[in-house]
């Protein structure tokens, strides 16, 4: 036993897998995962187990840096993609649960280290328990957490799951309103060929007609007589020529009104011809616009569609490529291998993991977090190490490319170093932590798990009244935004056993990166407040 103790990488290593084969046990469908870990070191923690914090910071790092770097996208495109409603819920779960906490903490003379893991663990967040480990420098924190953690994955499940049959909720009609608004918001791009007869445009060039801007539609083929080609800005339409233009059905009315009526006829590929989708890996060209690239004047090559993260996105002048875009691109077959070769199309690169952005970032954010902000001239703020460096990764990662220097990880790098992350820092401040849970309860008792079950459930009514009484919020796009909220993964698994639709899933993916930046705001901000 007491080698097991001296040898820190020995007990380390101990901790991890208990908890691990902890976490894979099933109780009734439900299971601990991951966070098992916790309950396991704090169990050994209280037998004398201790690890050197050295282990928790670097652990801290590499946990809050992936998960900003794989939010950032996502974190910035959610605030243009959807409106306001989704982050109004969120910020209202979050913000009534450091509410609670606060009163909770000043009513019942709960210790604030204590209250703020409290706090994160009745969220399930634990990057907030990250910030509360490192602004509160107290093993209380994590205690808290571990109280409070256990209902709070519970308590979401229940809710969601009871919620629609108490509310009577059919889940087929929330689906079909769904898709209803859908299709007015983000209409679908379809192809359709057109044949050339209207005089005023007989003999002019797609540049001289604006055809991008005026229609909205890109054109990949144009067939003359028995001729096909991929078009490019000079491209002059003749009487009888047919087009085949990509659009959503609004664009391609405009197409019928300025071309000529729609046709069923075909539009084969000539034998010079080649369409694809190419992958966008070549450092070159990332970060710049598809008018840089000038694809249509050097390649004769036209970009007809953008997919970036599972979403379809409308090829602009203006469009900035990202690492990782799939281009789908018209030209003939010669230019098209330099086209694939300017672009890079490299499935390899999106495996391969680059450790300068990862160093590098850190160090960016360590430094954002050691800045101090007066405030007021009363104290002085500082984001800290989570804060500083989950800002540097949200920051970096929306940026895309500094130089030759790519802010992204491919996932499985980045699910790996996430994990051996989390599982380092939650096998340090669980053993911290048990040192200290047995004066803990003989100081506050059963009130503590009153405390976190309050700190979940209240949020929750409150974001189901607003979400589907004031704001009249899709059920299912609400219970997305309610799960994404409490950063709650098992919440969301157990709204798609009632549907199969992706509903949920996109209000969830949508808040999630919110959620992880607040709470981290929050559990900073509640340190601060002093009781009442």
């Amino acid at each position: 036993m007491d080698t097991l103790i001296s040898v820190s990488y020995l007990a380390l290593f101990l901790i991890i897998s208990l908890g691990l084969i902890a976490g894979r046990a099933r109780i009734r469908g439900f299971s601990l995962d991951i966070s098992a870990v916790i309950f396991i070191a704090m169990l050994l923690g209280h037998f004398g187990f201790r690890l050197p914090s050295e282990y928790q910071h670097i652990g801290l790092l590499l946990f809050i840096f992936t998960i900003g770097i794989q939010s950032g996208p996502g974190f910035f495109r959610s605030f243009r993609q959807y409106g306001k409603q989704l982050f109004i819920i969120a910020g209202i779960i979050i913000a009534s649960g450091a509410l609670i906490t606060w009163l909770l903490s000043s009513i019942l003379g709960i210790d604030k280290a204590l209250a703020i893991g409290l706090f994160n663990g009745a969220m399930t967040s634990t990057p907030g328990l990250a910030a509360a480990v490192e602004v509160s420098k107290s093993p209380l924190a994590s205690i808290g957490y571990g109280i409070a953690y256990p209902f709070g994955v519970i308590g979401v499940v229940l809710f969601v799951s009871l919620i629609p049959r108490i509310l009577k909720i059919n889940f087929k009609e929330a689906e079909e309103a769904f898709n209803q608004s859908l299709k007015q918001s983000y209409p679908e791009f379809i192809p359709g060929n057109f044949r050339v007869e209207n005089p005023n445009i007989d003999g002019k060039s797609l540049i001289e007609l604006k055809f991008r801007t005026v229609t909205g539609c890109v054109i990949s083929r144009v067939k003359h007589e028995d001729h096909t080609t991929t078009p490019s800005k000079d491209t002059i339409l003749k009487k009888g020529d047919v087009i085949r233009a990509l659009g959503t059905t609004e664009d391609l009315e405009k197409v019928k009104l300025l071309v000529g009526p729609q046709t069923d006829e075909e539009i084969p590929l000539d034998k010079g011809h080649d369409v694809q989708w190419i992958l966008v890996t070549s450092k070159q060209v990332v970060n710049k616009p598809l008018q840089k690239l000038n694809l249509g004047a050097n390649y004769d090559a036209t970009v007809v569609r953008i997919r970036r993260s599972g979403v379809e996105l409308r090829p602009m002048h203006y469009t900035m490529l990202r690492f990782g875009d799939r281009l789908m691109v018209a030209a003939s077959r010669d230019s098209m291998r330099q086209v694939v070769k300017l672009l890079g199309n490299d499935d390899k690169r999106l495996s391969e993991t680059d450790f300068l952005p990862i160093t590098l970032g850190i160090v960016i954010g360590i430094l954002i977090g050691m800045i101090k902000i007066p405030v007021f001239g009363l104290f002085d703020f500082s984001l800290g190490i989570t804060g500083g460096v989950l800002s540097a990764a949200l920051i970096l990662s929306g940026i895309g490319k500094t130089g030759p220097i790519i802010w992204s990880m491919s996932s499985n790098a980045n699910q790996l170093f996430r994990e051996l992350g989390l599982l380092m820092f939650l096998a340090t401040v669980g053993c911290e932590a048990g040192g200290h849970i047995g004066e803990t309860f003989e100081s506050y008792g059963a009130g503590l798990i009153a405390a976190g079950a309050a700190i979940t459930i209240i949020p929750l009514i409150l974001a189901l009244l607003i979400g589907r009484y004031i704001l009249k919020m899709n059920f299912l796009t609400l219970m997305g935004v309610i799960t994404g909220g409490m950063t709650s993964t098992p919440g969301l698994a157990a709204i798609n056993t009632q549907s199969d639709s992706g509903i949920a899933q996109v209000a969830y993916a949508a808040v999630y990166p919110l959620a992880l930046v607040l709470m981290i705001l929050f559990s900073n901000i509640l340190f601060r407040l002093p009781l009442f």
